[in-house]
């Protein structure tokens, strides 16, 4: 390598990396594969079926498998001194009462701990998804006499 090629080398990065440290930086809305900011929390979506359990707005992969002995649901939404109190947004939502009530035993006493047959969530509650159905959804809430 000549000193000439040498110097060439150093200049071209140089202008390199100078023109790397005058890029912009990238806006928090335009990273990954939400539309909005990385730094807005998602709002939980209108249900289509009256009654249906909410649907949970993050990921539960590393929660897996939610079992009575190892259920990181409740860490964060065992709350029930928040029950009745304005919720902010971004923070979680408490097990509701019906959660701490023994519906077959005990309907009418709500207890200081969650029952036991509520500790699988996902039995009834699944992750958000944006996902075309596959058939469209022809439910109806009718019942026949």
């Amino acid at each position: 390598m000549t000193l000439q090629q040498f110097l060439i080398g150093c200049a071209l990065i140089l202008a390199a990396s100078t023109a790397a440290l005058a890029a912009q930086p990238i806006k928090p809305d335009s990273m990954g594969l939400s539309q909005g900011s990385v730094f807005d929390v998602p709002a939980p979506k209108v249900y289509t079926t009256k009654g249906a359990p909410p649907q949970i707005p993050h990921d539960i992969t590393d929660f897996l498998p939610i079992t009575a002995e190892s259920n990181m649901c409740i860490a964060c939404h065992n709350q029930p001194d928040n029950w009745g109190k304005p919720r902010a947004q971004g923070t979680p939502t408490p097990i509701p009462q019906s959660h701490y009530t023994d519906l077959r035993n005990a309907p009418g006493k709500v207890t200081d701990h969650l029952i036991n047959a509520r500790y699988t969530c996902n039995q009834c509650h699944v992750p958000q998804l944006d996902a075309t159905p596959l058939v469209e959804n022809t439910y109806g809430a009718k019942r026949s006499k």
